[in-house]
């Protein structure tokens, strides 16, 4: 039997692996010029897979410059996962719209890939190029005041050099300037020498109209020499050579905000911009207390994230609106920067019945086509139900009283006969109890009030929002008038409540301080609330009575 289950348990961990094992394939750029090569990445997680994937399907559209391989091994929770990495550079023998095939691993395959492989214009064969030179290039000549202008700066290299190279940083006044993402390394053949290539690239946001000068960068590297003959010593300093070279400067004109552009509206130029919005839970069936998280997204390409302008904010009556603090994002692309600003907030409905959000625009100048736009979301409705746990106890529906009749009569009579008798015998039992000695109240059967506000005290105290929210509504039920009521008499502790429920319906209750409720429940007027027996039911009487 032991011997079956082994069995067993190792067949479904097997099964288990060969599910989770897969075969996936990426690459460094998807769009490269003629020339150039890409880097294709294929890993793996499947153990039991041995060897390297089949490269024969990559011969027909691309040349196979090197493959290696790296393995790596990871331990998370006490679990190891290994993984194989295969790095194949490549060089495509056309242009236009390339296929990476798909690759097969032993069962596995990984999916076909396409890149953009642009023709570009070919050197001149008679021409000399130097051994290391700079090329600074911008993807536009005319850009927006504030919108983006995408500028790639390569250095070429067919000599071997030392890894102690370095650029000067890119600073233009007048510009807020962003290096989008790490260097990138790759090859090109340039009239039929292998070059290798230091790509980077920086988004460059003008903040004033006019011409923008962008200064030349200069690079510094030291080459690599053969060692003389005669050298015996190969331990020594290796021989080298500095260089500097440096790119042409460049000149972008700037142009101004368009004078149709809305004056109230925040100036965003961008390639293109989408909004959406997202419910947690939707809303399709909401009660009265109910919490709903509405996520806004605004998305732009060729702006970042911190550029966006806040949306605007949910002010509908029957609503009580926590909003939470934005999340902003940047993602870079092949055009540059994309920009996302997410705006949360809670949403708490306060009544039953209809409720219209209204809908939501954004105005923004499309760059790409040079026109105006406008982004919208529709208005929606929330349809609003009674929560049954909410419901307070209702009066009761007004009783006709009709007069009785002569048989029925010394029934009334004698009722109020008895009335009378039991009013005066508790007036008299009152006006007795008057001047007898001071005794110790029975004990109540629930917490007494007293009770009920050092719990509230100490929950308020210990910044904790549920156990004082808990607290509050336990000592609110003691009292002659209801939390609500009291609320409305007095404002701060409206304030502190309001306070108190944003610390509960959103993500910031960590940081919520309960001394301003606190504060608010002792200045409570008298007259508001029920007055604590503290001093007539645990005090003793003063030791020289006045």
């Amino acid at each position: 039997m032991s011997r079956c289950t082994a069995l067993l348990l190792t067949l479904a961990l097997w099964a288990c692996q060969a599910q989770a094992a897969d075969l996936v394939a990426s690459v460094d750029r998807s769009r490269i010029n003629s020339g150039e090569t890409v880097e294709l990445t294929v890993e793996s997680n499947d153990v039991t897979q041995f060897g390297k994937p089949d490269l024969t399907p990559l011969d027909p559209t691309f040349e196979v410059r090197g493959t290696r391989q790296i393995n790596q091994l990871t331990t998370l929770g006490g679990d190891n996962h290994a993984t194989t990495r295969w790095i194949i550079t490549l060089l495509p023998k056309e242009n236009g719209t390339v296929v990476i095939p798909s690759l097969q691993l032993g069962a596995l395959k990984s999916q076909p890939i396409t890149l953009q492989v642009i023709e570009t214009a070919s050197q001149d064969t008679n021409t000399q190029l130097a051994p290391v030179f700079v090329e600074a290039n911008l993807d536009q000549d005319t850009v927006y005041v504030q919108a983006q202008a995408l500028l790639t700066v390569r250095v070429y290299h067919s000599v071997s050099l030392y890894d102690d190279s370095s650029l000067t940083p890119l600073q233009i006044p007048d510009a807020r300037v962003e290096q989008l993402g790490e260097s990138r390394n790759y090859e090109k053949v340039i009239n039929g020498i292998r070059h290798g290539v230091i790509e980077m690239r920086y988004g460059i946001y003008p903040q004033r109209s006019g011409q923008l000068v962008i200064p030349a960068q200069v690079f510094s590297a030291t080459r690599v020499e053969p060692r003389p003959a005669q050298d015996t010593n190969p331990q020594g300093p290796k021989p080298g050579k500095l260089l500097h070279v440096s790119s042409t400067e460049l000149l972008l004109t700037v142009k101004a905000q368009p004078a149709l552009y809305p004056a109230d509206a925040p100036w965003l130029p961008a390639r293109s911009l989408s909004l959406s919005e997202s419910w947690n839970p939707e809303p399709d069936h909401v009660q009265v207390g109910d919490s709903l998280t509405r996520s806004l997204t605004l998305k732009a390409e060729g702006l970042a994230g911190a550029q966006l302008p806040p949306l605007p904010n949910t002010e509908v009556a029957g609503l009580r609106r926590y909003p939470d603090q934005p999340v902003l994002n940047n993602q870079n692309s092949d055009r540059g920067v994309i920009g996302s600003r997410e705006d949360r907030e809670a949403l708490v409905p306060s009544r039953a019945g209809t409720v219209e959000l209204p809908a939501v625009e954004v105005v923004w100048w499309n760059t790409h086509e040079d026109h105006l736009e406008r982004t919208h979301l529709p208005a929606r409705t929330l349809q609003v139900a009674n929560n049954p746990s909410l419901v307070v106890d209702t009066p009761a529906t007004p009783t006709v009283i009709t007069a009785p009749d002569s048989d029925s009569l010394w029934i009334w009579q004698l009722t109020s006969l008895i009335l009378a008798c039991t009013t005066l015998l508790g007036f008299g039992l009152w006006w007795r109890a008057r001047w007898q000695p001071a005794i110790l109240r029975a004990a109540q059967t629930g917490p007494s009030p007293r009770t009920l506000l050092d719990d509230l005290k100490r929950a308020s105290q210990a910044n904790d929002p549920q156990a004082t929210r808990q607290a509050l509504d336990a000592w609110a039920r003691q009292q002659p008038e209801t939390l609500a009521d009291m609320a409305a008499r007095f404002v701060p502790l409206s304030d502190a409540l309001d306070g108190l429920n944003g610390a509960l319906y959103s993500e910031t209750g960590q940081h919520w301080q309960g001394e301003e409720l606190w504060r608010a429940v002792k200045a409570i007027p008298m007259t508001e609330r029920e007055q604590t027996p503290a001093a007539d039911s645990t005090s003793l009487p003063p030791l020289y009575p006045k």
